[in-house]
């Protein structure tokens, strides 16, 4: 199943500077929503909408604490990020990627996601801001935005805690087998 959203294609500053969203081969550039919240008040935000904490993950630079995800339609899940700006402000990063249940995260297309975010923050009433990290300033309106589709991975996706189950019970058993032959 394909994931579909939409991002900021084109924005304006308040100085009516207005900015087209760069995509490379990457993906569309990440913006942050910015809050002036407590790490522990987000976690608790975050955790009551159903988000749980991400064992294994690449920490990025000023991250606090484990990143959380959300599981999406399968095999789909959000990832999210907080880091420390200082001055009290929290960045929150967020993204769209196939879950880390399956093999396919390793490889598979992702996309950073703001108003997913952006709708939590809403229903709990929590002021935000869009920060531009290039240009350095808030986001002061959105003129226009991108269509994204990540599409499904072309190959079945494989659940890869089950295979590590039945490779360690075929190992035990030839593992047995050997040492049964050689006793």
């Amino acid at each position: 199943m394909e994931y579909l959203t939409t991002y900021p294609k084109t924005v304006s500053f308040l100085d009516g500077l207005k900015h087209r969203i760069d995509i490379d081969n990457k993906g569309v550039e990440q913006l942050h929503i910015v809050v002036k919240k407590s790490f522990e008040e987000l976690m608790r935000i975050f955790t009551s909408e159903g988000f749980t904490k991400v064992k294994f993950e690449h920490k990025q630079p000023g991250q606090i604490g484990n990143g959380l995800n959300l599981k999406l339609k399968k095999p789909w899940e959000m990832h999210v990020r907080m880091v420390d700006l200082k001055k009290g402000l929290i960045g929150i990063h967020a993204e769209v990627e196939v879950s880390r249940d399956y093999l396919q995260h390793l490889f598979s297309q992702r996309t950073p996601v703001v108003y997913e975010v952006e709708e939590i923050l809403k229903k709990y009433q929590i002021e935000y801001s869009i920060w531009h990290d290039k240009i350095k300033k808030n986001i002061h309106a959105i003129v226009d935005n991108y269509k994204v589709k990540l599409a499904t991975p072309s190959i079945p996706v494989f659940a890869w805690k089950p295979m590590l189950f039945v490779i360690g019970t075929i190992a035990a058993f030839y593992g047995w087998k050997y040492f049964n032959t050689i006793w």
